[in-house]
């Protein structure tokens, strides 16, 4: 349990960096420490690029900016819904234990972000793009940073917008600063998918005539787990979302222009990262780019997040600085979360983060793979107060979901991901399994009490007795 005790842990010690041995014009002669750009895309799965093997649509930037650092595709949000987990990585810490159950909610203000830290250690901190905690654009600024642009969507296309999330991000990466800068761009795409989900929006045409097929396009093929296994638990069969006139080619042309969406912020991506370049800030400059939650496409026949399948919950994140961090790996073998973006980019910085972070600075394992690392990552999702939240234990091989279900006993899944990669057969109420799920309900049930869950009710939804077009607006 000694691995599982070090992912309770915080990362404790960041190490001071020496850094390049002439810095850019665009870096003070005595400031020696890296600037850092997270870039974050909205709803874009583990396996949505080209360089980790995918041939159904072309990522040339992310694949340029992976082919200079590590690719970690057992990679997990915190949580598979957009505010919480968006604040998670700026806390390093649980949705739960920084107040946001849901979507559209504030950060607890006792919480130290990411952009107060680094402000505090002397770094030019900016925002540009989707914060949504809790209003996607604020007008009232992000705690530590300063606010790039205070747009709103105004049911234009994620592309506009995140067009004019590019621009003022490029304006800043080309400021001339005696700081080092410390900056995240967040852009909505592939998002827009949710647009194609609900046939209910006003933009749904719009969409399709953008992103959808041309007559004679090759289409994607369905998932392997299109096809429902015989003991489907009821629940999921009450969640899914409905599409009963959908039919197999509907689906496939629906993952296909999910893949032009992830080809189109790609693009937005690589002019952000070409201002590093042309600015001759590119080598000393840390790169972070992930996702907050997945998109189900299909697999399992569902549409959008809110599940702990691996569609949903599994998010690409990619650590990268060209010339420091090792060259175009692709590491498929350490867990990592949501909450270790925060002590990363604290440890390349040489920043201490704030003793509450659980997450663990991912350097080491980049630096060295070999060393020791945790044996298991969690996400959760809240429901309501009486119901509480479900959780979700990634360890090496298996994957174990519970999940509270209204007078009945909370639904056990259990999946070999090994054999089972698309999760299809529930090995939960198998008695030659028995010691692994009691092996990871104990697992749940440490980490419950380290990040201290029951003393963290769950609050209100503030969508709760929105019409449902209405909580799709305002999520947009």
């Amino acid at each position: 349990m000694k691995s599982a005790k070090r992912w309770m842990l915080g990362f404790a010690l960041s190490a001071s960096l020496g850094m390049l041995c002439s810095p850019s014009l665009w870096a003070s002669e005595a400031t020696k420490r890296p600037n850092v750009l997270i870039i974050t895309t909205d709803q874009q799965r583990v396996d949505a690029a080209s360089v980790v093997g995918n041939k159904w649509l072309k990522t040339p930037h992310l694949d340029a900016l992976a082919a200079q650092g590590v690719y970690f595709t057992k990679s997990y949000c915190s949580y598979p819904l957009c505010s919480p987990c968006r604040g998670s990585l700026h806390a390093g810490r649980f949705p739960h234990e920084i107040g946001v159950d849901h979507n559209n909610m504030s950060i607890s203000p006792s919480v130290t972000i990411s952009g107060q830290l680094f402000q505090q250690a002397g770094y030019d901190t900016a925002y540009a793009g989707k914060w949504h905690l809790p209003s996607p654009y604020p007008t009232d600024g992000i705690p530590g940073f300063t606010v790039l642009n205070n747009t709103t969507r105004q049911k234009k296309l994620a592309h506009d917008v995140d067009d004019a999330t590019m621009r003022v991000a490029i304006e800043f990466i080309k400021q001339k600063r005696e700081k080092p800068f410390y900056l995240v761009v967040s852009f909505i795409n592939p998002h827009d998918i949710c647009l194609l989900a609900g046939e209910d929006s006003p933009l749904f045409e719009q969409v399709w005539e953008k992103y959808g097929p041309p007559a004679g396009a090759e289409l994607p093929p369905l998932p392997a787990s299109f096809a429902l296994p015989e003991n489907e638990p009821t629940w999921l069969l009450q969640r899914r979302p409905k599409h009963p006139q959908w039919d197999e080619n509907h689906w496939r042309r629906y993952i296909y222009a999910y893949y032009r969406m992830v080809e189109d912020v790609d693009q937005q991506i690589g002019e952000v990262l070409k201002a590093l370049r042309e600015t001759g800030q590119e080598e000393n400059t840390l790169v972070v780019f992930t996702s907050d939650h997945g998109e189900g496409l299909a697999a399992h026949r569902w549409t959008g997040k809110m599940m702990f399948f691996d569609p949903e919950a599994a998010v690409p994140l990619i650590v990268s600085w060209k010339g420091t961090t090792p060259a175009g790996r692709i590491d498929e073998n350490h867990l990592v979360s949501t909450v270790d973006v925060l002590p990363t980019i604290c440890d390349y910085a040489g920043i201490k983060p704030p003793a509450e972070v659980r997450g663990q600075s991912l350097r080491a394992i980049i630096e060295n793979p070999a060393v020791p690392w945790r044996s298991f990552v969690v996400s959760e999702m809240a429901h309501t107060a009486a119901l509480g939240r479900s959780f979700m234990v990634r360890t090496d091989r298996y994957k174990y979901m519970v999940i509270p279900v209204a007078g009945q006993e909370p639904l056990e899944m259990l999946f070999d991901m090994k054999a089972d990669p698309d999760e299809l057969k529930n090995l939960a109420g198998d008695p030659n399994l028995s010691d692994q799920l009691k092996q990871h309900r104990n697992l749940l049930e440490q980490w419950k009490q380290t990040t201290q869950e029951s003393k963290y009710p769950v609050l209100p939804n503030p969508q709760a007795g929105r019409p449902r077009a209405q909580r799709a607006k305002r999520a947009a």
